[in-house]
Parts: structure tokens; sequence; C-alpha cells
């Protein structure tokens, strides 16, 4: 399996902008935290030294993580035309699960792809690869830990 993740060149472009700000404010800030609390005294009892340490713990995880991102991304051209009701990257699906009246929608892609009301799924998980390319009306199963489950894609689009 690729370490790549396709990516729009929105999300791309917001990631780029919080790697530059973690790097440069970021680090700035967290450096100047860090100093004002050693400057607290003994820092084996010092718990502002030692929050600082770990928010800056935090905060190059999260570079790293991001910079991993960027490094493996593919930025999906999203002038090229679409599978019109294909389900792939970077589409919203809505499906059923079997013996369930009810629907659910998810987006299709990177949790850095997240949108506000959509659940993602990640296209390299057990149900993203039996969804992708597949169209409505179709019924697909996929090994979960409770089991076999069967989900029928009711749309595929926004």
């Amino acid at each position: 399996m690729t370490n790549e993740t396709r990516l729009s060149k929105a999300a791309y472009d917001r990631l780029q902008e919080e790697l530059d700000d973690l790097t440069t404010r970021g680090r700035v800030d967290i450096a100047r935290i860090i100093e004002r609390a050693r400057e607290l005294g003994d820092l084996s009892e010092n718990a502002d030294y030692h929050a600082a340490k770990d928010d800056q713990g935090r905060m190059e995880a999260r570079i790293r993580q991001i910079q991993s991102i960027l490094d493996h991304a593919e930025v999906l051209d999203e002038d090229a035309p679409a599978a019109d009701g294909v389900v792939a990257t970077g589409t919203v699906v809505t499906i059923r699960y079997e013996g369930d009246d009810e629907t659910e929608q998810y987006l299709i892609g990177s949790i850095e792809e997240r949108r506000e009301g959509l659940s993602v799924i990640s296209p390299g998980s057990p149900l993203g690869r039996a969804l992708l390319g597949q169209r409505p009306g179709a019924t697909v199963s996929y090994d979960a830990p409770s089991g076999t489950l069967r989900v029928e894609i009711v749309a595929v689009g926004d």
C-alpha cells in the first residue's frame, strides 16, 4: 500500500499554511514560553516548564505529520472531468447498511480533507476499498472487526 495522500488544492494549501505558521510563529512562541518558565526556578517542580515542553512536543509531532503528508501528497486536479456517479477519492458517498433504514454520508479521502458535517472514510480502509469504483445501487461487502458487513451505495456526489 502506498503512503501517498490525495488532497484537494485547498487542503494542500491549508496544510502548507499551517506548517509555515508552526515552523515560524509557533516555534518562536513556544521558545518564549519555555524561557519564561525557566526563569521561575527549579525545573524539576516547575509545572509551567513541563507543560510548555509537552506543548512543544505535540507541536513538533504535528510539524512532522504535516511534512510527511505534504511530501507524499498528490494534489487532485479539480479541473479534470469527474467520473459521474463513481465512488472515488474526494467524492461524497451516501450508504445504507444492510438491515438499516437510515443512510449515512461520508467523504472518501484523507482526514485532512474533512468538511463540517461529514465523517471521512480513508480510501485505504476496508470500507473505502470496497466502495472505490462502485456506482449507486451497488451492494458491497467488507470485513469489519465485528464480522462481514454489507452496504448499499445510495448516492455519489454532494
